[in-house]
């Protein structure tokens, strides 16, 4: 871990705070979260740090200070934005398993990036991926029912008045248009909506004027909008079963797989202009991308976008980016603490994620190497 990269981060997200006190708190709580062996909490921190009696000053700072989260949020986009050079933010949900009741967020539910029921916190996050790293920087945590309308409850936790319940496919797709609209640069979304009603997020992306990738499972029903392609008089068909009936355009595109150390990788691709089924005020210029891996079976990634430059080879490289962001939550995620949240608070959940994401954004910037702003010619590439 290179020190003058921590520093630096440090120097950039915590020159907000108005007192010294709060900075060197911040500061104390990041390095706690990259040196600290096991669960990343107020309690290992502090004696790891030799000091047990700071951990009710360090629980205080995370869940009852009144810093507030996003200007740090916005300071790290714009940190990872000079030092390398992103190409797309990425949704990844995340769920952290819980045993007791009190932790903000906690319900039985239905976890669908996982497939299965899950009891604990479900969340969004906003990563900025680009070929060599990944960080996230921007969360957002579903709240059930009961989160929202049990005041006791929800005042206990400190959820704000604002805030409404969801489900995970809204949180995710809320997530991604707060990025959209505000996080730096207009850049590609890319979301898995495989288990949600993926066309429901269609039309407020597009509305945004978010350019995006949504990816959705075979089954989805899309009608082909272009009378020159196989399908265009048939009416609402299958998805996957669009891409079988195109299989003569694939084209072959060579991409390089971050989650195993770029190695070169080949599939075949092919895009359709389709429209959505039974949506009366679908969005006009929708195209379906698909993946072969193997062109002796169906697609293995089927995606929805609204992006018809440049082509299907530069898209599906670009969906690979989600790779990157899996295999930087697998290798960084786990360390820098993402999910070792023990509190009750909604603050200071959202405190933590926030300097835990800083703390995954000094690890993956020291192994790269990005000790220092990148020359111009290559943050533009």
């Amino acid at each position: 871990m290179s020190d003058d990269t921590v520093s630096e981060l440090c120097a950039t997200l915590f020159s907000s705070f108005p007192r010294k006190d709060q900075r060197q708190r911040g500061e104390q709580y990041l390095r706690g979260l990259l040196t600290t062996e096991g669960r990343k909490t107020a309690r290992n921190i502090a004696a790891h740090l030799g000091a047990p009696a700071t951990e009710q000053t360090l629980h205080h700072f995370i869940a009852d200070s009144t810093w507030s989260w996003r200007p740090l949020r916005a300071a790290l986009a714009a940190h990872l934005e000079r030092k390398a050079a992103p190409q797309a933010w990425v949704v990844r949900q995340m769920s952290v398993p819980k045993t007791g009741d009190h932790s903000v967020g906690v319900d039985r539910g239905f976890a669908p990036h996982l497939r299965q029921s899950f009891r604990g916190q479900q969340s969004a996050g906003v990563w900025l991926a680009s070929q060599e790293l990944s960080a996230p920087v921007d969360w957002r945590l579903v709240l059930p029912d009961q989160w929202v309308h049990d005041h006791a409850l929800r005042d206990r936790a400190g959820v704000p008045r604002e805030a409404g319940a969801e489900s995970p496919e809204e949180c995710a797709v809320a997530v991604a248009l707060e990025a959209g609209r505000h996080w730096g640069p207009r850049r590609p979304v890319l979301i898995d909506l495989r288990a949600g009603d993926a066309p429901a997020a269609v039309a407020p992306l597009s509305a945004a004027r978010v350019p995006f990738l949504v990816r959705i499972n075979g089954s989805q029903r899309l009608s082909v909008a272009d009378r020159a392609m196989p399908g265009f008089r048939s009416g609402p068909l299958p998805a996957q079963q669009i891409l079988q009936l195109v299989k003569g355009v694939r084209r072959p595109v060579p991409w390089q797989d971050a989650a195993a150390g770029l190695a070169p990788r080949m599939s075949l691709a092919a895009m359709v202009p389709v429209v959505l089924s039974g949506r009366s005020a679908a969005p006009l210029g929708l195209s379906l991308l698909g993946e072969w891996s193997d062109p002796s079976r169906p697609p293995s990634a089927l995606w929805l976008t609204g992006m018809t430059q440049p082509g299907p080879g530069p898209l599906l490289r670009l969906t690979k980016l989600t790779r990157r962001v899996e295999a930087d939550y697998a290798r960084v995620g786990e360390e820098t603490g993402l999910r070792d949240y023990v509190g009750r608070s909604f603050p200071g959940w959202h405190r933590h994620m926030t300097l835990a994401s800083a703390a995954h954004a000094a690890v993956v910037l020291s192994r790269v190497g990005y000790d220092t702003d990148r020359p111009a010619e290559l943050a533009s590439a």
